[in-house]
């Protein structure tokens, strides 16, 4: 198992005591599997080859690693750096009259070595693999105690799925959910400069021959590259706070000062996917140590009364706000705007999120506006107005 120096003994200094069930926590995340993720801006950036490098190190010191799978892409440099490592065989599996090759999870965990390299991360298995999700099959490994070293691009997170389209216009269609990256134990960021990335891409390092005009045209234009290297650095240093504000938790110590609460409001009917995007972003560069993902129900949607069909979606807006690591409420009130402002006082929020989509100045009038109230109301609190398509 690699060495992890986030779980060395560090005598309480002072503060409170920690509780036992956070003793009983911290017992528990030692003696588990490790979970270490390099993060990049973009292929190329060297996120394999330092995963192989790591292998090595690992193996020098008598660690039993293998390779459960490795995407070289036919960049030579990295197949030459796998050299004497073991590698699982990968499953074959026929889909549609052709053979595919999969990570065999079942063969690794029967091989039950201590660290095993599993490359692209976001990767989707073929039909009729064990899992439908690569990143299911890390942790199905994690849990038969096996440590892993993965590797994935930034675009990949599911919270960052919006941006990422809007700032270099690629749809991103494999994603990871954010609660994965809680169960790291470390989030490594892989960075080159752009000059050297594109550099690379121009050698054919990255891809073939025929694609590298294209992506340095599209994809790999600095300003894209400028700005999802922002957005690794900015993943990291959320995963590190968090972190930081967990183990300040074990050991009772004091929280640093000024944590920054963030509260999504999501209406009971209508897709919210946007708005909770928003609000995990939001508590990444804010490092907030809560965000929560609030909806109200009101007497006419208790069970019984709500709509099956606005039932469903509300059910998919929950599922979807726990993956990016929300901390789901639901609270009940005939009134959701009273429900909503003190929930927010009671739990002193620092940021507020809701979905606004077009509406008359009648309606406004009519109806009032939940917005209008917290801007004159909650005084501590910064609200984010995110424009949303309105229901037909």
């Amino acid at each position: 198992m690699f060495v992890d120096t986030h779980f060395t003994d560090i005598p309480n200094s002072g503060g409170r005591r920690p509780s036992p069930e956070a003793l009983l926590k911290m017992v528990i995340e030692r003696e588990r599997a490790k979970l270490r993720v390099y993060i990049g801006a973009a292929a190329g950036v060297g996120k394999t080859f330092r995963m192989l490098e790591d292998a090595h190190q690992l193996k020098e010191q008598g660690v039993d690693i293998v390779i459960g799978a490795v995407e070289t892409h036919g960049r030579t440099e990295t197949e030459e750096q796998i050299k004497d490592l073991e590698i699982i065989p990968p499953q074959k599996i026929m889909y549609r009259g052709n053979v595919f090759e999969e990570m065999d999870t079942a063969a690794i965990i029967a091989r039950a070595p201590a660290v095993v390299v599993v490359d692209e991360l976001a990767h989707t298995n073929i039909r009729g693999a064990r899992r439908e999700k690569r990143y299911e099959d890390v942790l199905e490994l994690l849990e038969n105690g096996i440590s892993v070293i993965t590797a994935v691009n930034i675009q990949h997170i599911e919270s960052l799925n919006d941006v990422v389209r809007r700032t270099t216009n690629v749809q991103v269609r494999e994603t990871v959910p954010d609660c994965f990256f809680k169960r790291a134990d470390e989030v490594i960021d892989i960075d080159v400069s752009i000059d050297t990335l594109r550099t690379r891409l121009r050698q054919g390092k990255i891809y073939s021959v025929e694609k590298i005009e294209q992506a340095l045209n599209n994809f790999f234009r600095k300003g894209n590259l400028a700005a999802l290297r922002e957005l690794a650095l900015r993943q990291v240093a959320y995963h590190q706070a968090e972190q930081d504000h967990e183990y300040r938790e074990r050991e009772g110590l004091e929280q640093a000062a000024m944590p920054e609460t963030i509260m999504v409001c999501m209406a009971s009917r209508g897709s919210a996917k946007k708005i909770l995007r928003v609000g995990a972003r939001i508590a990444g560069r804010m490092a907030a140590s809560d965000w929560f993902a609030v909806y109200v129900e009101t007497p006419a949607e208790e069970p019984g009364r709500i709509r099956p069909e606005t039932y469903a979606i509300l059910q998919e807006n929950v599922r979807f706000a726990e993956t990016l690591g929300a901390k789901v409420v639901k609270l009940k009130g005939a009134n959701v705007s009273d429900t909503l402002l003190k929930f927010a006082r009671e739990n002193e929020v620092t940021h507020v999120i809701f979905g606004q989509s077009a509406r008359s100045r009648w309606e406004i009038f009519w109806k009032g506006s939940i917005i209008n109230r917290f801007l004159g109301e909650v005084r501590d609190a910064a609200v984010h107005v995110i424009p949303v398509e309105k229901e037909r």
